[in-house]
């Protein structure tokens, strides 16, 4: 099972636009750097511009680029922007009522997601898109 990636791709679209501060940014520039289709950042841009984090404009002279500064941008809104806030899935069907395990593992499995999930929220809300710049500016070295 493959992990959903919108987030990281959302963090990497999003310091891309931050490090060209006031500049317009095309979505085939991102998705060479995402390395994916044009069209899936596309895609995520609309997203991100639905909750306020960019603006983008069409055209010759079109591109997208963040409507604050990345040091105002947590890491939980890009978080929340693009995540269902669940660690993992459960259960697409519901399992044996007969057997204990299958009766009761969707309430167990419920309250551990719910404690993940206020985890992950309360960690990244400490980090911003700033702060994932400057990690990404001391790798370099």
């Amino acid at each position: 099972m493959a992990a959903n990636s919108q987030f990281a791709v959302a963090v990497h679209v999003l310091a891309i636009l931050a490090r060209s501060c006031d500049e317009r940014i095309k979505s085939d520039y991102i998705a060479k750097s995402v390395n994916t289709n044009p069209v899936v950042i596309r895609r995520l841009l609309s997203l991100l511009y639905e909750n306020g984090l960019v603006v983008s404009q069409t055209g010759m002279c079109g591109g997208s680029c963040l409507t604050r500064q990345a040091k105002d941008i947590s890491l939980l809104e890009v978080y929340r922007t693009v995540s269902k806030s669940e660690v993992f899935a459960l259960h697409p069907n519901t399992p044996d009522q007969h057997c204990l395990i299958g009766k009761n593992i969707q309430t167990v499995l419920e309250k551990l997601q719910s404690e993940m999930d206020e985890a992950i929220e309360e960690k990244l809300s400490k980090y911003t898109l700033q702060d994932v710049i400057g990690m990404v500016e001391r790798e370099k070295a």
